[in-house]
């Protein structure tokens, strides 16, 4: 049985995939508080149905994390990378600032959150590095 030997120098990241996947975190936060705050005005002026406060919640994630990508990825390269770690990054962070804003740090994260976070994350990372005028 032959065996392999992985190596971590061989992998390199540029300065620029790190900005990229930084920006495109802290964008899709940003955005994320922004919309969960008007919603939240929403919900307290206009009675909302509770059926529909999820659905909109998971919208607000999905449109943050693509508004954070189309914004926050400037090169052309690696969008399926870069949006699978900031969709992770995003969701651990939007994760800890709710359960801080909440009072309370009992909630629940688990796998799927994570999976859909990467999910989102990759395919709004391709949309971005393929759309946009700045692309060459």
């Amino acid at each position: 049985m032959k065996t392999r030997k992985i190596s971590l120098e061989k992998i390199k990241i540029d300065k620029s995939v790190l900005k990229d996947i930084l920006g495109m975190t802290l964008i899709s936060v940003l955005v994320t508080l922004v919309a969960v705050l008007i919603f939240g005005i929403i919900i307290k002026l206009v009675e909302v149905p509770e059926g529909i406060i999820m659905p909109i919640n998971q919208v607000i994630k999905v449109v943050s994390v693509l508004i954070g990508a189309l914004v926050g990825i400037k090169s052309k390269q690696k969008g399926v990378l870069k949006g699978a770690v900031a969709g992770l990054m995003y969701t651990l962070i939007s994760v800890f600032v709710f359960l801080i804003l909440g009072g309370s740090l009992s909630g629940s994260f688990g796998v799927i959150d994570a999976l859909s976070g990467i999910i989102i994350g990759a395919v709004s990372g391709i949309i971005a590095v393929n759309t946009g005028k700045n692309r060459i």
